[in-house]
Formats: C-alpha cells, structure tokens, sequence
C-alpha cells in the first residue's frame, strides 16, 4: 500500500452490525483497487478517437447506503482505516500521463433512506470523472443512452446522471478548473 493511502486513505464508518456483504465486499474493493501497488493495470477499451473530449478520467466517488451509517462508517475507519466524518473519504490520486494533475475519489456511505439514487435501484452508485461533461452527453446521446434531465453545478464542478443497462443511476461529474 503506498504510504499516502495511510494518511490520507481514511475514512469513517461505526459498526458494520447487519450490513450486508455485498456493502462490504464493494468498499473493500475500491480500498484494495486504490491503494494497490501490486496489482497489473487492465486497460479499458478505448473510445473510437481516444483524443476526442468526453472521456471518463477516473473514479470520482463511491457511494452507497447503509441501513446503519454509523456503524458502517465505524467499521471502515477501525478496520480499514477509511474515515468519513460526513462529508465522505478522501483518496487522492494523480494521472499517471500528467502527474501535475491531481483528483479525488470520494468514498461515502448514504443512510438507507437517501433517495439520491433514485430512480435507480441498486444500493451504490459510482461517479465518474470526466474531462468534457457536455461533450460526453451529447455523444451518449446519440448512442441512445439515458439520460437524466436533471443538471447540477457546484463550486467544484458540473453533474449530471446518466443510467447504464440495467436501470443503474451512473453520476458524471467535470471538475471545475483549477485555480491559479
């Protein structure tokens, strides 16, 4: 594990009491694929123009819900060492073509109740970096795929929501620029 993951790696989460596996496997999983130096990169097929604009850059946050945040948030923070006080976990990473470019993923558990999954039905949902939200749209489009009406634009950035196949709300977030 790079020694970053360590100290800044972190997240907070109480006890996992009653929290299914599949909850734990796939925070589990974002860990390990993070903060991994051992692993082999497995490229992702290229878009037809992989210089063209819209394209995914990374992961830009992991959400899910859990029916006991607190004590999931617990969990993660004792036993992997992921704190979330509230407004998510923080792992920086850099482009490894561009290592000036820094980015964060998000790691957040929701409480059960939270609707800002809907209308998709899975209990996580995965936000994606991306260097051209509009162009990545209007691409996805006119490949038919969904697409939520719904905009949002933030300090940090631009959103937007699309859904995959099987009715999974997939979020796609444009970092706002750097500041000087």
């Amino acid at each position: 594990m790079p020694s970053y993951c360590s100290s800044r790696c972190t997240l907070y989460n109480p006890h996992m009491l009653r929290t299914p596996w599949s909850t734990i496997a796939l925070g589990s999983l974002l860990l390990v694929s993070v903060c991994s130096t051992g692993g082999q990169e497995v490229p992702s097929k290229p878009p037809a123009n992989a210089g063209q604009r819209g394209r995914i850059l990374g992961i830009g946050g992991i959400f899910f819900k859990s029916a006991n945040r607190d004590q999931t948030r617990e969990w993660y923070s004792k036993h992997l060492g992921l704190t979330d006080k509230g407004g998510g976990a923080i792992l920086r990473w850099r482009e490894r073509d561009d290592p000036q470019k820094e980015h964060v993923t998000s790691w957040t558990v929701f409480p059960a109740s939270t609707t800002y999954f809907d209308p998709g039905h899975a209990s996580f949902m995965i936000n994606y970096i991306v260097d051209d939200l509009d162009a990545l749209l209007d691409r996805l489009k006119d490949e038919g795929v969904k697409i939520d009406p719904k905009r949002m634009s933030e300090s940090f950035g631009k959103f937007a929501w699309i859904y995959d196949a099987d009715g999974n709300k997939i979020e796609l977030w444009q970092p706002a620029p750097a500041k000087p």
